[in-house]
């Protein structure tokens, strides 16, 4: 791919810029643990996802609305049963995640500090507003940003939209990120430009099937391998 026209880079954030999915994971099978009385690991996890499928339109991304759908799914899976003691620790699960420490991913900084020299560098992302602002707080990576965006969702007209609002000509922008549904595909099928960094956890709502991938982006094993292209 042709990257000689591009001036702005985007990067998603989570598992992009710092490690998040890992923590999903991990509190699923916490919360499959807290409701084993009830059903196997498997079929919460089944029934979980798709209580966040079904609430994904009402809340939004973010660890807030994975917890109240987790407390969703424990009173359906129990029927009504579950105890007061048990919704609380599924409360306290997502205060702890709220609470982890930012961990940047090998290479990032690195590669921040290097592109801000040359490109206007832009953080777009899905999630919730007050804990993205957090992390990145946190992260301490703010100072290469021009700007931070927040988006409800990552679909081809919010990203039509948010270019447009931003004044960025699509033929002059770069999309870097971990999720083909969310951060590749999108900007690929509007006219920009996306590389691909996977990251080792996916969830299952940013996979997308074999005949949705492109050959019209690049990819690479690490954020670093992002400096031999740009």
């Amino acid at each position: 791919m042709a990257y000689n026209h591009i001036k702005v880079i985007a990067f998603d954030a989570d598992d992009t810029l710092w490690v998040n999915e890992t923590y999903f994971r991990d509190v699923e099978h916490k919360f499959a643990q807290l409701l084993s009385a009830y059903e196997t690991e498997n079929t919460i996890d089944q029934e979980l996802f798709k209580m966040e499928m079904k609430n994904l339109s009402i809340y939004g991304y973010g660890i807030k609305g994975f917890v109240l759908s987790m407390i969703e799914s424990a009173i359906e899976l129990s029927n009504g049963k579950i105890s007061n003691q048990v919704l609380s620790e599924i409360i306290g699960l997502g205060k702890d995640m709220i609470e982890k420490p930012v961990e940047l991913l090998d290479g990032i900084e690195e590669v921040l500090e290097k592109l801000s020299k040359k490109y206007r560098l832009l953080v777009l992302t899905k999630g919730d507003l007050l804990d993205q602002e957090r992390k990145l707080e946190k992260s301490g990576l703010s100072k290469y940003f021009h700007h931070v965006e927040v988006m409800s969702d990552k679909k081809e007209k919010n990203y039509k939209d948010l270019l447009a609002h931003l004044e960025i000509d699509v033929n002059e922008f770069l999309m870097i990120g971990n999720s083909l549904r969310s951060d590749v595909l999108p900007i690929i099928n509007i006219g920009g430009k996306a590389i691909h960094v996977p990251f080792h956890t996916t969830w299952q709502h940013e996979t997308v099937s074999p005949h949705e991938e492109s050959d019209e982006y690049d990819v690479v094993k690490n954020i670093s391998e992002v400096l031999q292209y740009v």
